[in-house]
């Protein structure tokens, strides 16, 4: 059986600079087994959103509304997953590869249809 290595013990940091530090020059293999690392999940992280003004013909935004109360939310909600649609198309027609449109989605669309 083979013997397991021995890992060397994590230093403790003062601050998060000087951990950055010590990590931009050290190896992590030395210090953690990462054959018993396990994937994060992070179900309520929220992405960071930007505010922006967007000037929509008035027939557009109350089709957009009309669209959006049909599926019962808000019309914010559908134009960023229209955009989100409709941007992740655009880069997998650029790239050959197909958009996973569920990442895309905000929750409050998700496993309505």
């Amino acid at each position: 059986m083979a013997k397991r290595k021995e890992h060397k013990a994590i230093p403790k940091f003062r601050s998060e600079s000087e951990e950055r530090v010590f990590w931009e020059t050290h190896d992590s293999t030395e210090y953690v087994d990462w054959s018993r690392a396990r994937r994060g999940v992070f179900p309520d992280l929220k992405p960071s959103t930007e505010t922006i003004s967007l000037r929509l013909p008035a027939t557009l935004l109350a089709e957009l509304k009309a669209l959006a109360n049909k599926r019962d939310v808000p019309y914010q909600s559908l134009l960023k997953v229209f955009m989100a649609e409709r941007v992740a198309r655009e880069l997998a027609n650029e790239s050959g590869v197909k958009p996973n449109m569920a990442l895309e989605r905000p929750a409050e669309f998700r496993g309505k249809r």
